[in-house]
């Protein structure tokens, strides 16, 4: 009895591992949607139901590799149980007996404009995600070590590789470099959690209970300076935790060129050079309340927070004169489950609602506001647990000053992008996702626009797999 409740415990535990990894890999302009997938993981309450009547409780193998995952993250890496080769020929199993845990994924992505009469282009002259057939993958491999064998509190260090590949460049563009290089460990039992290095903050705030196959977009703190998977910089991370729910985090971080991600990658695509031209401090801070789901509890995350950004920005008023320092950026997000369909056994399953807003001074940014509403469900259906629908709406203002510099040059330009997205991902085997979905959006380019681009019906369709 006890070795069926080991072959029943483990696959129910691989289909419970987070896939909100997609969403933070590729990320197109405000104006196009992403591409990713998302669940949470959550140990289920009734697994291995099966050997309830013996008192000694059965071991779930993969337990052990827990403390190799990423640590300090907003989302719960992977684990071997949720992986192609999972333990094969014990190889997994050697390096973690010596401190070594590793997990590696590839994202693969298609975007593809259903509407006749797209105003197809050349490569070059491509405008948004999807006016031609768009195609992207993303391939990374993240190597933690163990340092608390040493007596280190939760220490760990991490070290992770990205190579990505577009074949339209603008949200790329095509880069190999470092992922992550950081240090972590926590002080005072866990009160204090501290995280350095080469860091890429869009992991590490505001974030969702869901990655989706359309997650919160967060262009609009991009632009002023967070650094991405693709661009990461030195930071200093601290996080502060009251209780168990209740946070503070905050990060001095090198910011990312004010000109944005592609300037950026263009003059530091392998992520070691310190700095980029113009760039300076980024100070973030966030307060959060956080809570797990449980029988009868419903999961629950509410976040708010600031950045101040010392980079030497172009004014977009007058983009003549010097550039000027003083951006900045705040949000505010919540997400909160409205229902369990499997309170006793898997709580985490149920209907999720969910809103962003964001913002940043349109001086300085060609993105002003941005707003989302989320309507999601984890686990829709008993015989697919770990599947994820979501609906996703948002819209994008543009900068007054940049709109009106454009009307001013005699170009058709619109003052806001709006989306509406649905999709479905599912788990397909252990490791092994896909994902499809639909997404109308008015004004689908960045401000400026033709009569042929102001709408578009992009079909999306995205694969993860881990190993």
């Amino acid at each position: 009895m006890d070795q069926a409740g080991k072959r029943g415990k483990t696959p129910d535990r691989a289909a419970r591992l987070p896939i909100d990894l997609i969403r933070q890999e590729i990320r197109p302009s405000a104006s196009a949607p992403a591409a990713g997938l998302g669940l949470p993981f959550e140990k289920r309450g009734n697994a291995g139901r099966g050997a309830q009547t013996r008192p000694q409780q059965t071991i779930d193998p993969f337990e052990r590799y827990d403390k190799l995952r990423e640590k300090g993250l907003w989302f719960n890496i992977p684990g071997p149980a949720d992986t192609i080769d999972q333990d094969k020929d014990s190889v997994r199993s050697a390096l973690a007996d010596v401190g070594i845990g590793y997990i590696g994924w590839t994202h693969n992505s298609f975007v593809n404009n259903q509407l006749p009469n797209a105003a197809r282009s050349t490569i070059a002259n491509q405008l948004y995600m999807g006016q031609n057939p768009t195609f992207a993958s993303v391939n990374l491999m993240i190597v933690t070590y163990d340092l608390s064998r040493f007596g280190i509190a939760d220490g760990q260090i991490v070290v992770g590789a990205e190579q990505q590949y577009w074949t339209w460049d603008r949200p790329g563009p095509d880069r190999v470099g470092i992922n992550t290089l950081a240090y972590y460990q926590t002080f005072f039992d866990r009160t204090l959690e501290l995280k350095l290095g080469y860091l890429r903050n869009q992991n590490e705030f505001t974030g969702t209970l869901f990655g989706g196959i359309t997650g919160s977009n967060m262009s609009a703190l991009f632009q002023a300076g967070m650094s991405t998977n693709a661009t990461p910089t030195p930071a200093v991370n601290l996080k502060y935790n009251f209780d168990d729910r209740l946070y503070n985090k905050v990060s001095v971080q090198r910011s990312i060129s004010p000109d944005g991600a592609y300037s950026h990658i263009i003059e530091n695509p392998t992520g070691l050079t310190w700095s980029t031209a113009n760039a300076g401090t980024l100070l973030v801070d966030e307060a959060g309340y956080k809570s797990k789901s449980a029988p009868g509890v419903p999961e629950t995350w509410l976040r708010a927070g600031v950045g101040l950004n010392n980079s030497r920005y172009t004014n977009l008023a007058d983009p003549k004169q010097q550039r000027e320092t003083g951006n900045h950026f705040h949000y505010i997000a919540a997400d909160r489950q409205l229902w369990q369909s499997d309170a006793l056994g898997l709580p985490s399953r149920g209907i999720y609602g969910g809103f962003s807003i964001m913002g940043a001074p349109p001086d300085l940014n060609r993105i002003s506001r941005y707003y989302e509403l989320r309507l999601y469900a984890k686990g829709p259906f008993d015989s697919r647990p770990s599947d994820l629908i979501a609906i996703v709406a948002s819209k994008t203002n543009w900068s007054k000053f940049a709109v009106d510099a454009a009307l001013a040059k005699g170009q058709l330009a619109h003052r806001d992008t709006t989306a509406i997205t649905g999709t479905y991902t599912a788990r397909l085997a252990p490791g092994i996702y896909a994902g499809v979905g639909l997404s109308y959006i008015h004004n689908p380019t960045s401000i400026t626009h033709t009569p042929q681009t102001e709408h578009a019906l992009n079909l999306l369709v995205s694969t993860l797999i881990f190993f």
